[in-house]
């Protein structure tokens, strides 16, 4: 059986890997589509800093998810789990790049419009990571030090303020505090392994 259940993960590994290319590939091809027609939506720096947030947030995932690779026995449930964690990353990233925002006029405004999809989307994803962490064990948990327990509670402050205010300034501002906080935890995962 143990057998079996180290054969999960690379079988995991295929489901999640083609749902988060998915995500993936939407922010490259919204990038994309913001070079080849530049002028043809009004561009929004609040807007770009969370599209490139998710693609971090995505890469970032796909490198903590090694770790399921120690886990001994499977369920459905966990893999059902771990589906719906990637498809809420994809959803967000989908959210970011929609097929068209005409009715919107530039990316700010529809973001604005569609902040609380996509704040209690990345609001969800810090509670699904709290479970994702307890579904590595104590002792990957035991590796992270007490910033990951305060990350979850602020990373929801952050989007209830963000679903709160319609404020350029303040979204821009915790835009840039989640990028920063991200490339806190680049830094610390450079020098560390999973």
């Amino acid at each position: 059986m143990e057998g079996a259940a180290s054969a999960m993960f690379p079988h995991l590994r295929i489901v999640l890997g083609m749902v988060l290319g998915l995500g993936i590939s939407r922010l490259l091809l919204g990038f994309a589509g913001l070079v080849q027609h530049p002028g043809r939506y009004r561009l929004s720096a609040v807007h770009l800093l969370w599209a490139a947030s998710i693609l971090v947030e995505l890469v970032l995932f796909w490198w903590w998810e090694f770790a399921l690779s120690e886990i001994p026995a499977w369920t459905f449930g966990t893999f059902s789990f771990l589906i719906l964690y990637t498809i809420t990353l994809f959803l967000l990233a989908a959210l970011l790049f929609p097929e068209r925002i005409d009715e919107y006029g530039g990316y700010e405004a529809y973001l604005m419009r569609r902040r609380y999809w996509f704040f209690g989307l990345l609001g969800l994803t810090f509670v699904l990571d709290a479970v994702d962490t307890m579904i590595k064990g104590s002792a990957y948990w035991e590796r992270l030090s007490f910033d990951y327990v305060i990350q979850i509670p602020f990373g929801l402050a952050l989007c209830a303020v963000a679903c709160a205010t319609t404020r350029t300034r303040a979204h821009l501002a915790l835009a840039l505090i989640h990028v920063g906080y991200q490339g806190y935890w680049m830094t610390r995962i450079l020098s560390t392994t999973v």
